[in-house]
């Protein structure tokens, strides 16, 4: 009796394990969004409107100029990655308000949070466009998503450090 019961438990966390990990980048995707869009809301908040314009050194681009990127970058990788449009927007430029890159930054979060709830690893084997007309598979791009929350996020942080304020995920 204890070997069935044995076995039968092994059967079933292995086949609860299994349904876990059915789309293993796409969920893990998924679950990681949240705390990056949270952080990097957070810094682009916390930045002074009148730093917007902020650049470390001459060959940096300014705060505002960062927050376009992500805008930018979230869009697009976030589209190639779940196969779905981007999204029809006005183009962000640094110049804008900080009221203003702020609220396109949220809808760009916004955007992927749909666009991965669509995305599945099924499709990550395809090619698709990249940036300068570069052909890579959607999991590259994946790849590529994650590490740009990371980067962006450690670029605000520094911007926000070299301005005397304390990042989102370093305050208590």
């Amino acid at each position: 009796m204890r070997k069935i019961f044995c076995i039968t438990a092994v059967l079933f966390f292995a086949a609860t394990a299994f349904a876990q990990t059915k789309n293993p980048v796409s969920s893990a995707l998924k679950d990681i969004l949240p705390g990056r869009q949270k952080n990097i809301i957070a810094a682009a908040d916390a930045m002074p409107a009148d730093k917007y314009g902020y650049k470390p050194t001459a060959d940096q681009m300014t705060f505002g100029h960062l927050i376009t990127h992500i805008i930018e970058a979230n869009d697009l990788f976030c589209s190639k990655v779940a196969a779905v449009p981007e999204p029809k927007v006005e183009e962000a430029k640094e110049s804008d308000g900080k009221d203003k890159l702020v609220a396109g930054l949220k809808a760009s979060f916004d955007f992927c949070a749909d666009a991965l709830s669509k995305a599945d690893d099924s499709k990550l084997g395809e090619t698709t466009e990249a940036m300068g007309g570069q052909q890579v598979t959607r999991a590259r791009l994946a790849l590529a998503l994650s590490g740009s929350w990371a980067d962006h996020y450690g670029m605000q942080a520094m911007y926000l450090r070299l301005n005397g304020i304390t990042p989102p995920s370093a305050k208590k």
